[in-house]
């Protein structure tokens, strides 16, 4: 079913708005604000000072932030929709329609918080803070807000490329206001419908239209003779690819490749955009089995590629008689790999593709796997004292120089120090670097 993408694309943009205010409104808060739990929380308190010191570090921060609640939340919104939360209550909707309170809140205010997050939350205050022993100007707000905090928690150990643990910036810098209709929770709530959410193709889309703005900004800077620097790189060069065009390209080429190996495959009837070559092929990668066909999008953005080719794996695997049970735990161990220079994309791909898995094996977040999603961050070799690391004489050195000097040259071939010093510059060039070893 096709997405009405056309509330996405103003929503995503008004979101991202508001998160940056909101954030940057509870980053002036958390550093001039005096309370019990702030001062117990020194250490992050300073690290947010020394970060916010510099206007740029500050805006690098609040828009880092941001990006990382609204990919939180978008999950949610789609574990939502999907009823697939282990501990079977929705984290940001009403349990039906006919209620606006989210389930969750509803179950705590009810006494029966879900075992699953007992550990990640101070269940005592929040008892407390609900009958009123604990003062409070919006007792239901703050007990609704740690208990988002404990949902993200819990999914650390099931997703921690994307829940990363809640012990510094992301987690003070939550907004207080999660529940409300001025909240920045309530556009997942009202404007992202279960229909959405049918298909993991969604978040590629909010992605887009999250970053379109600031897309704009970086073009109309062009027109002005402002140069894109690499932290805009990303949001200048992605493009959601259309379905029918992955289609193309995947079924082209994975769907190609198995063809050629497994003449007497039937999958070319679940290939709508398959075109079969005119003359017979000798020349072709031999693949004895599934497992060792590796796909790898060296640009994978929100994984629009990698989950198409994830549903024809599967296909694969299904036609090979595989049990169904182990088959997207073999696709994501063996065979998908992602490269990505956007942090916030690279977390979507990821995102998808458990996605993907758990639409077809409900046990997939137990096991634990996360996908091939590799995150590209630039290389840096300091100039150091050689004598520092090698304890060797004084004099100052680059750090790679150092090191080789101390192992041997020999062992360094002048490809290979040019390979390493290539990925100095991995976040401008990403896919483009073609390594000279």
């Amino acid at each position: 079913m096709a997405i009405d993408t056309s509330k996405l694309k103003s929503f995503a943009p008004e979101v991202r708005r508001n998160l940056i205010e909101a954030v940057g409104r509870k980053l002036d808060y958390v550093l001039t604000a005096d309370t019990p739990d702030l001062r117990a929380a020194s250490t992050q308190v300073a690290k947010l000072r020394q970060q916010s010191s510099d206007p740029t570090e500050r805006s690098k921060l609040i828009e880092q932030v941001s990006y990382t609640w609204f990919n939180r939340l978008a999950a949610l919104r789609f574990l939502d929709a999907r009823g697939w939360h282990p501990f079977h209550a929705k984290v940001l909707m009403p349990a039906s329609p006919d209620e606006t309170q989210p389930e969750l809140l509803k179950q705590t205010r009810l006494g029966t918080i879900p075992d699953e997050l007992k550990t990640h939350t101070n269940v005592n205050r929040l008892n407390d803070l609900l009958i009123g022993k604990l003062p409070s100007l919006d007792a239901q707000g703050e007990v609704y807000r740690h208990l988002l905090l404990a949902s993200c928690r819990y999914y650390h150990n099931l997703m921690p490329f994307l829940f990363e643990k809640l012990d510094d910036e992301t987690e003070f810098l939550l907004p207080d206001d999660v529940l409300t209709e001025h909240s920045i929770a309530h556009g997942f709530r009202t404007d992202i419908t279960d229909e959405d959410c049918s298909e993991v193709e969604v978040l590629g889309w909010l992605y887009q239209f999250y970053i379109s703005e600031k897309k704009q900004k970086v073009f109309d800077d062009l027109k002005k003779n402002i140069k894109i620097n690499s932290e805009n790189i990303p949001a200048a060069t992605q493009l959601f690819t259309p379905h029918w065009i992955v289609r193309y390209l995947v079924e082209n080429s994975l769907g190609r490749l198995w063809l050629l190996n497994r003449p007497d495959s039937q999958l070319a009837q679940k290939m709508e955009y398959y075109i079969k070559p005119e003359q017979p092929e000798t020349d072709f990668l031999r693949i004895n089995s599934p497992e060792e066909i590796k796909v790898c999008d060296p640009a994978s953005g929100s994984g629009h590629m990698l989950t198409y080719a994830f549903d024809l794996l599967y296909a694969i695997y299904e036609e090979e008689g595989y049990d169904p049970a182990t088959i997207p735990e073999k696709i994501l161990t063996h065979n998908l790999y992602g490269i990505e220079i956007d942090e916030r994309a690279g977390e979507l791909a990821a995102l998808a593709l458990t996605l993907k898995a758990r639409e077809k094996q409900r046990s997939v977040f137990s096991k634990g796997i996360e996908p091939n999603i590799c995150v590209l961050e630039n290389i840096r070799f300091d100039t150091i004292k050689a004598a520092d690391l090698f304890n060797q004489s004084n004099e100052s050195a680059n750090e790679l120089d150092a090191y080789m000097d101390f192992v041997g040259r020999n062992l360094f071939t002048t490809s290979l120090e040019t390979t390493l010093r290539q990925f100095e510059e991995v976040k401008n060039f990403g896919s483009l670097i073609r390594p000279e070893i």
